[in-house]
C-alpha cells in the first residue's frame, strides 16, 4: 500500500478541526499538532522556512497602522472585477491573504471568517478574501467555507508584492510540499513558488489601516474575536463622527 501523504493524511484532521467548538488558534493548533506527530519531518521543514522568513522580516514592511492601504482591482471567484474603493464607500473592509484552497490552515480559517460574516455585515463592514490561485480554485475554497463574501485572485502575487507580503518557499519547503501532495503550479498558474504571508487587514472607510495582523507562520491566525472588535470599534468611531 502507499504511503499516504501529508494532505491525505490531513483531511479527517481538518475536518474533525472545523467541527471543534473552540477559538481559531485551537483547531489550527490541532492540524499543526497532527502534522508534527504524522511527519516530523515536514514541520522541521516548516520550522526552517519561518526562522527564515522571521529573519528577514517578511511581511514587516506591508502598509502598518494609520498607512493608506494601496488600492486593488482583483477577479473574484466569477471573475467579476472588484475594487477596494467600492466596497470602502460601504463601510470598513477586512482584507484577508490566504495561500489556497490547498492549505488546511486556510479552509479552517475561510470557514471561521464565514461563520463571522453576518455579524460583519451586520456591523457594517465586509470581509474579502485573496489568494494567488486562479479564480477555479477561489471558487473551491468558497464553496468549502459556504463563504457569503468573495475570493479574490492576486494572480503571480501581484498585489502581495505591492504589499511586501510575498516571498519564495525556497527549494527545500517546494520539495517537502511537493512529496507531501501539494503542489501549487497547476492552482496557481505558473511555476514561482510564491506565496503571500498569511495576514489580515482591517481598512476604514478613509482607506487607512486600522488593525493589521501578519505572521510569517501560515499556523497562526488572527482571532476572529479580534477581527469583529476591530470592525465593531470603526464602525462605533464613524458613528460617533456623523453624529458630532
Amino acid at each position: 500500500m502507499a504511503k499516504k501523504t501529508v494532505a491525505e493524511l490531513l483531511q479527517q484532521t481538518t475536518e474533525d478541526s472545523r467541527l471543534m467548538d473552540a477559538p481559531l488558534s485551537v483547531r489550527l493548533q490541532a492540524v499543526a499538532d497532527a502534522v508534527r506527530r504524522l511527519r516530523p519531518e515536514f514541520t522541521a521543514v516548516v520550522d526552517r522556512m519561518v526562522t527564515r522568513l522571521e529573519a528577514n522580516q517578511v511581511g514587516q514592511n506591508a502598509p502598518a497602522v494609520g498607512e493608506p492601504m494601496p488600492e486593488f482591482i482583483l477577479p473574484d471567484q466569477d471573475g467579476r472585477l472588484v475594487r477596494l474603493g467600492e466596497l470602502l464607500e460601504l463601510g470598513p473592509v477586512v482584507v484577508s491573504f490566504n495561500r489556497g484552497h490547498w492549505c488546511p490552515y486556510c479552509r479552517l480559517n475561510a470557514d471561521g471568517l464565514a461563520g463571522i460574516a453576518p455579524e460583519i455585515r451586520r456591523l457594517g463592514g465586509e470581509i474579502v478574501a485573496i489568494s494567488p490561485e486562479t479564480h477555479r480554485y477561489g471558487a473551491v475554497l468558497r464553496e468549502y467555507a459556504d463563504a457569503p463574501f468573495p475570493v479574490l485572485t492576486d494572480l503571480d502575487n501581484g498585489y502581495a508584492l505591492l504589499l511586501n507580503l510575498a516571498f519564495w518557499v525556497g527549494d527545500e519547503k517546494r520539495e517537502a510540499m511537493k512529496e507531501s501532495g501539494f503542489n501549487i503550479e497547476p492552482y496557481n498558474g505558473n511555476d514561482t513558488w510564491m506565496l503571500p504571508v498569511p495576514a489580515t487587514f482591517v481598512i476604514g472607510r478613509d482607506g487607512l489601516v486600522k488593525t493589521r495582523y501578519i505572521d510569517p507562520d501560515y499556523r497562526r491566525r488572527m482571532e476572529l474575536n479580534a477581527i469583529m472588535e476591530a470592525v465593531a470599534a470603526e464602525c462605533d468611531g464613524e458613528r460617533r463622527l456623523r453624529s458630532a
